[in-house]
């Protein structure tokens, strides 16, 4: 694995770090709370006309036809210039991707230009009430309509993050009543405005407002909607998880940045001789450093041809455990302090949902497990 950068990918760079230094904007609200959504937004169609919204993306799409490592350099400026995160991430980093792969020419045609342009907003709807973790067990129906051409969907989905403020969004739906577990399962995707749908948001304790829960009754989409073929959604979903889960959710800029923060948070309150403290904060650093060498091995595979697969599993099992690690370490820091500390106590809460959602990590461990180390069920 070479990890030097070309002459272009430092000129990438350096474009992309002279642009970002001059227009990230500073001072905005939760993107999960309805006047912080609408600023994020702004910033991020900010981002798109001016040709960063999705930089690995074909320009036909909005892109800029950068490689995947321009994408990771990019990835690495955008959280070195302290940008906010992305409120558009779940369509441009978990649909998108499953977009290029599953959909047609028309769908990617239709789906990804005004998905990078945000003008479409996407939520994820996987989960229900009884199916938190366990996708498989998935109840929401969908009904073949002969006579329109389409399909009729209901049932309901839950902890839909910003589902509150988007306009559309893909779930699992079951497609063939007699099917149990991971059969019978068709990926759709639904305009939030479709007759029948209704979209209730919900307040959490730390006042984000963007959670919601989704209704369907009798709500009827095109057969356009389908993505990947009736009945195999399974398939299709576990590509829009393994993108969650691994690569593309959570680039390693984001610790990196995280962790030269957590370094400049402990030099100006003094460590002295807590030998604890550095060891802590040492190791949010190296572990940082570490996700990002994985991260380009990883890279290096795929560009080869490689897939993934399982082993995305790991990546989830250590971003979301370094994330809480990291930011468990800067909260003693601060002390009594961390309650006056916005970014630090909020990033801390956000951490924290990190071993649950993109399936819980318990999950992750029997995946690796089972499918990586090839261990027996029992």
């Amino acid at each position: 694995m070479d990890l030097t950068y070309s002459a272009g990918e430092e000129a990438f760079r350096a474009e992309a770090r002279a642009w970002l230094e001059a227009n990230v904007p500073r001072g905005l609200e939760s993107g999960d709370t309805a006047v912080g959504f609408a600023q994020h937004l702004e910033w991020e169609r900010l981002l798109f006309e001016a040709g960063w919204a999705v930089v690995s993306w074909p320009r036909d799409y909005g892109g800029r036809d950068a490689s995947l490592w321009e994408w990771l350099i990019f990835e690495e400026e955008y959280y070195r210039a302290g940008a906010p995160m992305r409120v558009t991430q779940n369509g441009i980093f978990l649909l998108a991707p499953t977009i290029f792969e599953f959909g047609t020419p028309e769908q990617q045609a239709r789906v990804l230009p005004r998905m990078a342009a945000a003008q479409d907003l996407w939520c994820q709807g996987w989960s229900e009430p009884g199916a938190g973790s366990d996708l498989a067990a998935t109840k929401a129906r969908a009904v073949r309509d002969e006579q329109r051409g389409g399909w009729r969907l209901t049932g309901q989905k839950t902890w839909t993050t910003r589902g509150a403020f988007c306009t559309h969004m893909f779930g699992l739906f079951r497609t063939d009543p007699e099917s149990e577990r991971h059969r019978g399962l068709t990926y759709f995707m639904v305009p939030l405005d479709t007759p029948g749908v209704t979209v209730r948001g919900f307040g959490r304790l730390d006042g984000d407002e963007g959670f919601a829960e989704v209704f369907l009754e009798d709500a009827f989409v095109p057969d356009d909607a389908v993505l990947g073929g009736v009945d195999r959604g399974w398939s299709v979903a576990m590509a829009t998880t393994g993108s969650e889960r691994g690569l593309t959710l959570r680039s390693p800029g984001r610790f990196l940045s995280a962790a030269q923060r957590l370094v400049e948070l402990a030099r100006s309150q003094g460590v002295g001789d807590d030998a604890l403290a550095r060891d802590r904060v040492v190791r949010a650093w190296i572990d940082a450093e570490a996700y990002q060498l994985f991260t380009l091995q990883q890279v290096t595979e795929i560009a080869a041809g490689a897939a993934t697969g399982a082993r995305s599993s790991l990546n989830k099992l250590f971003w979301s455990e370094l994330d809480v690690r990291l930011h468990e370490a800067a909260l003693d820091l601060l002390g009594p302090e961390a309650e006056l500390d916005d970014a630090w106590s909020r990033g801390f809460l956000f951490a924290l949902a990190g071993p649950i959602y993109a399936g819980t990590n318990e999950i992750q461990r029997n995946i690796v497990a089972e499918r990586v180390l090839g261990l027996p069920r029992k």
